[in-house]
C-alpha cells in the first residue's frame, strides 16, 4: 500500500508540474528537464510512468476533461450555465485546466480523442436533457447549439486572457449567455436562470484545497514524500521486465534540447 501511495504521488506531482510547464510555455517550448526540476523527482521516475512528453500532455487533457461536472439534477440549462462558469474558474485558479485549454488550442491531440469533442458532446448531451424536460427549443439541434456554446466559450476566454489576464472572464461568460440564452430556451425558463452560476466557487475551492492538503498529509505520512526515483522491486519494472529508470529516455528524448532553444535556463526559467 505504502508503494502504491507514493506511486499515486509521484504520477501527480508529474502530471501537475508538467501543467504548470505547458501552461507557461506551450507543448513545444516545454522542456522535460524543467518538468523534473518542477515536481522534484528522477527521469528515472518520470519515464516510469510516462513513456515520453505527449504522453505526460495527454494525461493533462484527459485531467482537464473532469474538470467540469454537469449536474444532472434540477434545471439542465442552469447545470450548463454553472459548468461554464466552474470552469471559467478554473482557468484562473487551476494550471491543470489552463495547461489542458493551451494544449488544445495549440491542437496537440496526440491520437487521443479530439479535446473539444467532450466538451460538445457533453453540451450536446445537456441540451437534449433540456429539451426533454421542455426548457430548450423543440426545434433547436443539440449539436450544433453545443458547438456554437463551446467555440464562444473558447473566443471569450481567449479575449479575456488578452485583456485581463482572465480577472473578468466570469462576468464575461455570463454575458455569454445572457446572449446565447433566448435564442435556444423559453422566455419563462430564462427568467430563473442565473448567467453567473449558482455555485460559491470561492468556498468550494477552499473545501478542494483543504481536501488536498490533508491528502498531501496523509501521503508524507506513509512515505510519499520520500521517493527519490521509480519505485523499486517487482513495482519498479515495467510488463517486459526491464528497468525504466535505466533509460535515459525515448530516442529524440525532449530533455536532449537546450535550455535556451527552449526557453527555459538551467535551475530556472528565462
Amino acid at each position: 500500500m505504502a508503494k502504491q501511495a507514493r506511486a499515486v504521488q509521484t504520477w501527480r506531482s508529474i502530471v501537475e508540474a508538467a501543467a504548470s510547464v505547458f501552461d507557461d510555455y506551450g507543448y513545444e517550448r516545454a522542456a522535460i528537464s524543467e518538468i523534473l526540476r518542477r515536481a522534484k523527482v528522477t527521469k528515472g521516475a518520470l519515464y516510469f510512468h510516462f513513456a515520453s512528453k505527449e504522453a505526460i500532455a495527454q494525461a493533462i487533457m484527459d485531467e482537464q476533461t473532469s474538470t467540469v461536472e454537469f449536474e444532472q439534477e434540477g434545471s439542465p440549462l442552469q447545470s450548463l450555465v454553472d459548468g461554464g462558469q466552474q470552469f471559467a474558474f478554473a482557468l484562473r485558479h487551476n494550471a491543470m485546466a489552463r495547461a489542458g485549454t493551451r494544449l488544445s488550442i495549440e491542437g496537440v491531440f496526440l491520437g487521443g480523442p479530439h479535446p473539444w469533442g467532450d466538451w460538445i458532446d457533453a453540451t450536446a448531451r445537456m441540451l437534449e436533457l433540456g429539451q426533454e424536460r421542455g426548457e430548450v427549443f423543440p426545434q433547436i439541434d443539440p449539436m450544433v447549439s453545443a458547438k456554437i456554446i463551446v467555440a464562444s466559450f473558447t473566443g471569450i476566454q481567449l479575449v479575456s486572457e488578452a485583456d485581463t489576464g482572465r480577472a473578468d472572464l466570469r462576468e464575461q461568460v455570463a454575458e455569454m449567455w445572457r446572449h446565447i440564452l433566448p435564442s435556444i430556451a423559453h422566455p419563462g425558463v430564462i427568467a430563473h436562470i442565473k448567467p453567473e452560476g449558482r455555485v460559491d466557487l470561492a468556498a468550494q475551492a477552499r473545501e478542494e484545497a483543504e481536501r488536498e492538503a490533508r491528502g498531501a498529509a496523509d501521503a508524507e505520512g506513509s512515505g510519499a514524500g520520500s521517493e527519490a526515483g521509480a519505485p523499486t522491486g517487482d513495482a519498479g519494472l515495467r510488463s517486459d521486465g526491464s528497468d525504466p529508470a535505466a533509460r535515459t529516455g525515448p530516442e529524440g528524448d525532449e530533455d536532449d534540447t537546450e535550455p535556451a532553444a527552449a526557453g527555459i535556463a538551467t535551475g530556472g526559467v528565462a
